[in-house]
């Protein structure tokens, strides 16, 4: 029995260091024997919990956080992650009351706070997000984040763009399963209907797709693109989308910079679901236009708000869903001031959102020609 502790008190060590220098996959397996050598111990089960929420397993991880939250009730990193547990597999409820329970052991944590009224704005209690979220900033929470959050909740102008780490992170957490949860369960189509709006098969000299997220538009660029460039800020998306093999070159970029300065020009730019992110689009019609050829081409894709959603009247409106909405009353202006003609701008469902289709716009402008 000496023995046996001896070892699982080694194993556990390795584990934690090893969860320090991140690699999760060593630790998880040390976390592993450390249990099957000791069962049962709070430690044990929490740390192995918190690795499994780390590798983005949160499904595994919900049986050993509950059962560590239960033998030591005032573990609050295992009742944090247990939260996020219940959030990443979609039970929002059960998310909302772990975080009460976290908010009620640490009441002065702003990441808290900050997850308490993700939650809620995702169960459409706006309100009850708003103060939460003015409880994280109070606490000391990013308040370029937390503005962003409530201006998204509470309504009126909305920030010119979303917080760049925001984005990043966004992406980053989503890039393990990002190509087959959009398609299977969001049922997305935005890629496919963008590239079918574009003019009779032909094959573009050198074409970008910005924001170009594990490559779904880039598999159905690729045969018609002699040169495909990807853009994304997400590293872990850039990862996936070399990975795929359909782009010469992807680059891990803030797409508006890159197109104030590279020296690299283009026949067609995309940007398919990728302005839901941006918001304001001045500047970034400015950057395609600079870097499109003569008669180059931009396609690229909206949500459209509703007829209620004023926003700040602009045509510009940030949803409660924290994406931008773009109406032709702002579009169409833009687009003339740059210059561009419109050549189709069809309707159409972009994805799901809780079983119900998001409306869409797509749009194909062209530069002028020489």
């Amino acid at each position: 029995m000496d023995e046996s502790l001896t070892r699982a008190r080694e194993r556990f060590t390795a584990g934690i260091a090893a969860f320090e220098a991140g690699r999760l996959d060593e630790a998880a397996a040390l976390f592993e024997e450390t249990l099957a050598l000791a069962p049962g111990r709070p430690s044990v089960l929490a740390n192995l919990g918190i690795t499994r929420v780390r590798l983005g397993q949160p499904a595994v991880a919900l049986p050993l956080l509950v059962q560590a939250t239960a033998t030591a009730p005032d573990d609050l990193s295992a009742w944090f992650h247990l939260a996020l547990a219940h959030g990443a597999v979609g039970d929002l409820p059960a998310a909302l009351l772990v975080w009460d329970r976290v908010t009620q052991l640490a009441p002065g944590m702003a990441a808290a706070w900050e997850h308490r009224g993700t939650v809620l704005r995702e169960l459409g209690r706006l309100s009850e997000a708003a103060t939460s979220f003015r409880r994280a900033l109070e606490l000391g929470a990013d308040p370029t984040v937390i503005g962003y959050y409530l201006a998204g909740v509470v309504g009126g102008p909305a920030p010119p763009a979303a917080p760049r780490e925001y984005v990043a992170q966004l992406f980053d957490d989503y890039a393990a399963d990002f190509g087959p949860h959009l398609v299977q369960a969001l049922r997305y189509q935005a890629h496919e209907r963008l590239i079918a709006a574009l003019p009779a098969p032909g094959c573009w000299t050198a074409a970008l797709d910005l924001g170009c997220g594990t490559g779904l538009v880039g598999a159905l660029l690729r045969p018609r693109a002699r040169r495909l460039v990807g853009i994304d800020l997400s590293a872990r998306m850039v990862e996936r989308a070399r990975a795929s093999g359909h782009y010469d070159r992807v680059q891990q970029a803030d797409l508006l910079p890159w197109l104030e300065q590279t020296d690299e020009r283009f026949d067609l730019v995309v940007a398919a679901d990728v302005f839901i992110y941006v918001g304001a689009l001045d500047a970034v019609l400015a950057g395609v236009r600079r870097v499109l050829n003569a008669g180059g081409l931009l396609a690229f894709s909206v949500e459209v708000p509703a007829p209620d959603e004023v926003g700040d009247g602009s045509g510009l409106v940030l949803r409660p869903s924290l994406r931008y909405a773009h109406a032709d009353a702002y579009l169409r202006p833009l687009a003339r001031q740059h210059g561009f003609a419109v050549l189709r701008a069809d309707d159409g469902p972009l994805r799901e959102e809780q079983r119900r289709p998001v409306a869409g716009r797509y749009w194909v402008l062209q530069a002028p020609g020489d």
